[in-house]
């Protein structure tokens, strides 16, 4: 039997796990749910937290590098905030039920 390279062994079990998180992401959007987090961003001139659901071409990544962008416009990210530079990713809290 012939051995595998340890370059090729890491290949095959990223491209195990990715296949198995993409059948994972399948299976929640099958089922109505999108498994994508909400996003939540911080910035000392913004009151509040920034909250955001990601559009299904973002991340959380990708939204906060906008906000952190001085060029970036157009999105209406943050109540369309201006601020741009300073933001800071944080966990969302969960939303308060009311009766």
């Amino acid at each position: 039997m012939a051995r595998r390279s340890p370059r090729l062994a890491g290949a095959l079990a990223a491209t195990a796990v990715a296949t198995a998180l993409a059948g994972l992401a399948a299976a929640s959007l099958a089922d109505g749910k999108d498994p994508r987090p909400h996003c939540c961003f911080t910035n000392a001139r913004y009151v509040g937290t920034c909250e955001v659901d990601p559009d299904k071409d973002e991340t959380c990544a990708t939204i906060l590098e906008y906000l952190n962008n001085p060029q970036s416009q157009g999105k209406g990210y943050c109540g369309s905030t201006s601020i741009r530079g300073g933001w800071k990713s944080v966990p969302c809290e969960p939303k308060m039920q009311q009766d």
